[in-house]
Order: C-alpha cells, then structure tokens, then sequence
C-alpha cells in the first residue's frame, strides 16, 4: 500500500502544479479560447447554411424571412443609394452618437455615483430606492414623459438611452465597491492615506472588474433601447430604419438594420473585453 501510494504521489503533484500553472480555461478536460472560438464560428456557418438551405427550398416564406442572398443584396443596395434619403453611413453615425453619448453620461455620472453609494450608506439611501424604481420599468413606459418633458429632439432620445444604461453602471460600480478589502482600506488609513487615496487605490482597482462587466451590460440595453428612442420624430438611424421597414414588411431591410447594429455592438463588447484583459488581468485568476 504504501509503495502505490508513494508511487502516484509525483504524477498527482505534477498534475496539481500544470493545473496551477495554467491560465484559465485551459485546465485539462476544459475547452481553450482557440476552441470556444472555433466552436462558435462552426455554430455561426451551421446557422447560415440551414438558413439558406430552408429558404432555398421554399420551407420559409421570403415575407418571414428572407434569403442570404436578399439580404446581402439588400444591404448593397442601402449602402450604395441609402434610405429614405440618406446614406447608409449617416443612419449609422447618428445611432452610434447617441448611444455612445448616452453611455459617455452615464458612465461619468454612474460610477461616482456608485461608488459613492457603496461607501456610503446616506448616499445609498438617498439613490437606491429612485433607481431601484425606475430600473425594471420598460423604455417604452416612460418615452411619453421624455417627449413631454423634453421634446421630440435629441435631447429626450440620449435620455432615454442614458437611462436604461446608467442604472446598471451605477448599480455595477456600488456592488464592486464591496469587492475591496477591509484590511486593506484599514491599513491605508492606518498609514495616513486619506479618503481620495484610499478610493483611488484601493476601492477603484478593486470594483474595476464590475464596473467593466456593468458596462458591458449597459451598453447593452443603451443599444436595445435605441430602436424605442427613434420610434417617435426620427428621420435618421438604425433604429428608425428598422421601424420604418417593419411598417412596410420589407422584411430584409429590418434584417440589415438588426445585422448591423448587432455588428456595432459586438465590435464594442469585443473592445471592451481587450480592455478588460488590460486594465483587469487579475479577472478570474485564482
């Protein structure tokens, strides 16, 4: 017994120290970044090719859903003669302005504001119970108020995005504040840091792994809440142009519209997690 035991002893501690060497995802039985990367692209080609394949054959009718080919058509088309009178690019530019407008606001505003709330139990009181009301609440629900109070320009879209994206920032940032020590906070005061050192050394670094995953999440929302924000007086973006498709089944235009905003989104996210790894390597390492 004790010459098997002693025998197994090397190869389970060097499998114990190529586990811990290893980067995440690549503890032995669990798939790698290359894998999951080649996995989702073998997904996305097996979409693609049943879709063509029940279009080809009839199965779906092209008022419910088009053909690759219409669609590719299409968005040449757009982006050769626009829509509705402007340019493919110009729709483009004015959705990215104002989500990522609405996202830059609520991102200044809700992770002090989150943070500040995390640490402070007045400041909790005083914001929670007004976010926490508003947050579940639909788009959709409070628009009318947005026209109401702010007219049917600019102003009351990048608002109403703003919204849907600053409860899960400043939500975010509040819950990351919980992520720092104690011991370290103590021990930085007890060595004379004051309370903007403690914050920006200590809490800040310590919540910027969810208050990135919050802002991934956010801008999210601020993207799925742009189609509700063009509903009412928008000649110009995506979201319009979906709408506006939608009013006279021209079903392939929707789907260039939900492709290409899809595609921004991605690419964003996409951005985000490289910083993430920057500003973050820490994130799910033991």
């Amino acid at each position: 017994m004790n010459s098997t035991t002693r025998s197994k002893s090397p190869s389970a501690l060097l499998i114990l120290r190529r586990a811990r060497a290893a980067k995440p995802g690549q503890i032995y039985g669990v798939p790698g970044q290359g894998d999951s990367v080649l996995i989702s692209f073998l997904v996305i080609i097996g979409l693609i090719f049943f879709w063509w394949l029940f279009t080809t054959l009839g199965l779906i009718k092209p008022l419910f859903l088009p053909s690759p080919q219409a669609i590719v058509e299409k968005f040449l088309h757009i982006a050769a003669d626009g829509f509705t009178g402007s340019s493919l690019l110009v729709h483009v530019r004015i959705s990215i302005f104002r989500v990522f407008s609405a996202f830059f606001l609520a991102c200044v505003i809700g992770i002090p504001l989150g943070l500040w709330m995390g640490m402070s139990p007045i400041a909790r009181g005083i914001f929670d119970p007004p976010i926490e009301f508003y947050r579940p609440i639909p788009p959709l629900a409070y628009l009318p108020l947005m026209i109401i109070w702010f007219g049917i320009g600019e102003e009351s879209k990048i608002l109403l995005i703003f919204l849907s994206v600053f409860a899960p920032v400043a939500l975010g940032a509040r819950s990351g504040v919980k992520s720092a020590a104690i011991e370290q906070i103590h021990a930085a005061y007890s060595f004379g840091a004051t309370r903007w050192q403690v914050t920006s050394q200590i809490i800040l670094p310590s919540a910027m792994p969810e208050i990135i995953t919050a802002m991934r999440i956010g801008i999210g929302f601020g993207w799925t809440t742009l189609v509700a924000a063009e509903m009412v007086a928008a000649t110009e973006g995506l979201g319009y142009m979906v709408l506006s498709a939608a009013q006279f089944l021209q079903t392939s235009t929707v789907i260039v519209g939900i492709i290409i905003i899809a595609a921004i989104a991605y690419t964003f996210d996409f951005m985000m997690r490289f910083v993430e790894r920057k500003v973050v390597p820490w994130k799910g390492r033991t």
